[in-house]
């Protein structure tokens, strides 16, 4: 249908495995850098996975991590990991668009809705060790608003004084994606003029990587070569790669941008969303409630399948996961061929989870920008989506107005978002 005042992006912010900073992530992105390395956080010696995607810290890396550019240091200890992840992504999308809400109406219509798919577990892991070892009186009392999982929107709103709207999509690996699509929601009914969207995730600890390896979802075939394990659509694949950070977007209607001066990134064009009701983890293997999610965001936005220029998938490199989710597209772009691009940036940052969503948003606008498909690393023998160009190794320049950017997660949840290339009037 089209929207008449579209909704734009006009801020982003990123941390990420290969740093922080949207400048930086998308540098090293399209260089073929990645973001998977041995998992130094804890001894994993007795686990079946060994490596992770962790966000470097200053210490390792000049464009690494540092928390006090956004939170003071008595703050910190408040927080898990995954809340100061989104705080410093906020802070640079903010920063960007120009925004702020210095005045009561400003405040009261600026929505923050920040979704994850775990909250701060690496917080319970440390908490239940506490109570084991050394008894509960000896927790902190910022234990539990440091691992709930709103608490990431709740941080921002805070620190910001956004007053309207607020909430935190738990979705699995669709999380991020669903707050960008209910922030979208928000702004299309009125009840918000600005909305901070995106996802954050911290959850490189014990009970994920154990829970996901018990699963036996991780990759655990490349623990002495980390760089090639995340290999989606690759017949060598064994599973994803958890992976930490957040990804924030400042979006907001056209009108709006322009009336305070705000350069519009690209178009938030179309939003669809559905459920599976198949199984708890695995999607519904010809994709058909991938293929609902997509057709939505593709009737929202208006467009038809040959608009499509560039699909950035959600594919983590799980062979059931991915051939379903080449079998919804195949299904929908029925008809296309090599002129469609798929690429699966998680070969390069692992699988944020519930920040993949927000962050894979972030790259669908960058290649927009810069007319640019980024690769697949790894993907040296395609089993699935050979009828497509599955951009393997490196990225292809070429002509991008629009792209399909899909998440999915366990209990059967899609969404997919449509960007469009802003055209000024």
């Amino acid at each position: 249908m089209g929207i008449t005042d579209p909704i734009v992006i006009t801020g982003m912010g990123v941390v990420s495995p290969l740093g922080t900073g949207t400048g930086t992530t998308w540098r090293r992105l399209l260089a073929g850098n990645s973001g998977v390395v041995v998992n130094t956080r804890f001894d994993t010696s007795a686990f079946s996975a060994r490596i992770a995607a962790l966000v470097p810290g200053k210490a390792d890396d000049p464009e690494g991590f540092d928390p006090l550019v956004a939170v003071d240091a008595k703050e910190v200890k408040k927080m898990d990991l995954f809340i100061q992840y989104g705080i410093v992504a906020a802070k640079e999308a903010l920063e960007q668009s120009g925004w702020v809400a210095d005045t009561p109406e400003k405040q009261a219509l600026t929505a923050t809705i920040m979704g994850t798919g775990v909250g701060g577990s690496p917080v319970m892991a440390e908490a239940v060790e506490t109570i084991l070892t050394r008894g509960p009186r000896r927790l902190s009392p910022f234990t539990v608003p440091s691992f709930l999982p709103n608490l990431a929107a709740g941080w921002i709103s805070i620190l910001h004084g956004f007053k309207g709207p607020i909430g935190a999509p738990v979705t699995a690996c669709a999380a991020s994606a669903q707050a960008i699509g209910d922030g979208m929601r928000l702004i299309l009914t009125g009840e918000a003029e600005v909305a901070v969207v995106g996802g954050a995730e911290g959850s490189v600890d014990p009970i994920s990587v154990g829970g996901f390896g018990a699963a036996r979802a991780l990759a655990t075939a490349f623990n002495d070569d980390p760089q090639s394990a995340s290999r989606p659509f690759d017949r060598r694949r064994d599973g994803f790669v958890l992976a930490e950070g957040a990804a924030v977007l400042v979006i907001e209607r056209l009108s709006h941008a322009l009336a305070r001066g705000a350069t519009p990134l690209a178009v938030l064009a179309g939003y669809g969303t559905s459920a599976d009701a198949y199984h708890l983890t695995s999607g519904e293997p010809s994709g058909a409630g991938a293929k609902v999610a997509m057709r939505n965001a593709l009737r929202m936005a208006g467009l038809t399948l040959a608009d499509i220029d560039y699909i950035n998938a959600h594919s983590t490199s799980t062979g059931v996961g991915d051939a379903a989710e080449l079998a919804a597209i195949g299904g929908v772009f029925d008809g296309r061929g090599k002129d469609l691009s798929i690429s699966s940036t998680k070969s390069s940052t692992g699988h944020l989870m519930g920040a993949a969503g927000a962050i894979e948003a972030v790259f669908s606008v960058l290649a927009i920008r810069d007319q640019v498909a980024p690769a697949t690393l790894n993907l040296n023998d395609p089993d699935v989506g050979e009828q497509f160009d599955l951009v393997p190794k490196l990225p292809r320049m070429r002509t991008i107005r629009h792209v399909l950017s899909n998440g999915f997660g366990f209990g059967g949840v899609n969404a997919s978002l449509v960007l469009s290339a802003f055209s000024p009037a």
